[in-house]
């Protein structure tokens, strides 16, 4: 299992038990590493000091906030130490919500939070409660300087929690979403419809960074010695001057699409409905032979 990013206690009302944070994501991208052009000798990054002229070591830096300009408070870290919340070491649960009365727009980062084995009771405990109840639990958790709203929720039988933003960490758009155009009942009606052609099921599986496959792909062309084959680019789009046209045009070409897939369940249906409906036929039993 990989190394925990934090632990700790979790209380909610006079229960507690001692639990563990692990990473519930992480990025897959493919990274570069800066190299020199000419001899292709991988580059470093040096701390400078321009009063002294001179690189200098990361040991010899400390934290500074700027309160004026060119002008720095200096912050140890066994100070940052002393101030560090009781939410450090222990979550404590301050109340429980509805999970669709929060807005997406909060959400940060993904944990698996795990119990150590005394706590595995309550744990489970806690978990069922909230998969019954439909309610999340709202708490606040220190960790890496910085002190969060978190909620927890049932997860695949365990609890998932999710870092959030603060309400003053969300920016604000000025007149944003109402500029509205105005819109004919049956443009409304027909986005409906073009919508409802669009509908499936959630399964995050089927969809993938094609850029990244593309770059990997590039990679092994230029291992290969081969050429490297452009990707054709998208034409250039036009807002519609006829926006029902547009829609029309648009549900035809997704029926287009849906047609044999449409086609293939119909004839799945028809072959099994015939199924159904064949006779069951009696074999006659022989007639016994008189004696």
């Amino acid at each position: 299992m990989a190394a925990s990013v934090w632990s700790g206690f979790l209380t909610f009302g006079l229960i507690s038990m001692h639990v563990r944070l692990f990473s519930g994501s992480r990025s897959t991208r493919i990274s570069f590493h800066m190299l020199h052009r000419d001899d292709l000798t991988r580059v470093k990054q040096q701390l400078y000091c321009p009063a002294e002229e001179k690189v200098i070591d990361r040991s010899e830096t400390v934290k500074g906030y700027e309160h004026r300009k060119g002008e720095y408070v200096v912050i140890e870290s066994a100070e940052i130490k002393k101030i560090e919340p009781k939410t450090a070491k222990a979550m404590e649960i301050l109340e429980f919500v509805k999970q669709e009365e929060i807005d997406p727009v909060y959400f940060e980062s993904s944990y698996y939070l795990a119990p150590e084995e005394a706590g595995r009771k309550p744990y489970a405990l806690l978990t069922k409660a909230l998969e019954e109840t439909g309610y999340v639990a709202v708490a606040k958790l220190a960790m890496h300087n910085r002190e969060y709203t978190v909620f927890l929720r049932p997860y695949s039988g365990g609890l998932m929690l999710h870092t959030m933003y603060y309400q003053e960490e969300i920016r604000e758009m000025p007149n944003f979403g109402q500029d509205h155009a105005a819109l004919k009942e049956a443009e409304v009606k027909v986005a409906h419809q073009l919508i409802q052609a669009l509908a499936a099921e959630w399964e995050p599986e089927k969809y993938h960074d094609t850029f990244e496959e593309n770059v990997k792909k590039l990679f092994k062309a230029r291992l290969e010695g081969r050429e490297v084959v452009a990707i054709e680019k998208p034409r250039a789009v036009k807002p519609p001057t006829d926006l029902m046209a547009a829609l029309k045009q648009s549900l035809a070409e997704m029926g287009k699409k849906k047609a044999p897939q449409r086609v293939e369940q119909a004839q799945e249906e028809s072959e099994l409905k015939l199924e159904r409906a064949k006779p069951i036929v009696a074999r006659k039993k022989p007639r016994k032979k008189a004696a």
